[in-house]
């Protein structure tokens, strides 16, 4: 089976909504649960020594589709580069298996947010309960480079399935096995909208923390949305 052709990609400010918890305001969030230093250091030695992360960030060679040497060090928000790369889900994403993350992230925030909540709705109706307020942090980030391009190409329609990553996935590991660096996609949350999955945490550029968006859902599927700048929680 032919890969899907490639395309130039020139795109600054696209969009990766994190929840604010995994970065309140540049603290790690284990300090909150530590009695004193002398804690806070135990509770860093066991979260280091069982953080996919930290792992391969010490070269510890732990994850079976990442290599050390693709890791970002010494620029900014590297932590949370190599985060998206070494915490997969157990699943996999639409682009990704278990064993490698990607950086996903949207041309336009309302993208990123119809992403977001999509997701966030359906972890809500597994447990029939429409309450929760949480607050993300939008991160910044420039690509440039040829990445193959899906977004007009009706021999991948298997890859956008709305319920299934099988197809997406297959294709995923056949690029990586070919050296890409990533896939641009039409967006399946919202229509019109644009996604990209980068495969390599060196491409990831220019990362910076734009405005934090509080999504609130009061009982319905369809949460309220507003910028909430300077509140993380």
């Amino acid at each position: 089976m032919t890969l899907p052709a490639t395309a130039p990609v020139r795109q600054a400010d696209t969009h990766r909504l994190i929840p604010s918890r995994h970065t309140p305001q540049g603290e790690s969030v284990l300090a909150r649960i530590a009695d004193d230093d002398a804690h806070l250091q135990d509770i860093f030695d066991l979260d280091h020594a069982t953080n996919d992360r930290h792992l391969a960030e010490n070269g510890l060679g732990l994850l079976p589709g990442l290599a050390v040497e693709e890791l970002v060090f010494g620029v900014p928000y590297y932590r949370v580069v190599n985060a998206a790369f070494c915490h997969a889900h157990p699943q996999g994403s639409r682009f990704n298996g278990p064993d490698r993350g990607a950086w996903y992230a949207a041309f336009e925030i309302e993208t990123a947010q119809a992403e977001v909540v999509y997701h966030k709705t359906l972890a809500l109706a597994e447990i029939d309960d429409f309450e929760d307020s949480v607050t993300y942090d939008d991160y910044l980030a420039d690509f440039g480079g040829a990445f193959h391009d899906i977004r007009h190409d009706a021999a991948y329609a298997d890859c956008l399935a709305p319920d299934s990553y099988v197809a997406a996935q297959a294709l995923a590991e056949r690029l990586l096995d070919a050296g890409s660096l990533g896939v641009v996609y039409p967006s399946v949350r919202r229509a019109g909208g644009t996604n990209l999955a980068c495969f390599r945490p060196a491409l990831v550029g220019n990362v910076r923390l734009g405005s934090t968006y509080r999504m609130t859902w009061e009982g319905a599927p369809d949460p309220r949305i507003r910028v909430e700048d300077g509140v993380r929680s």
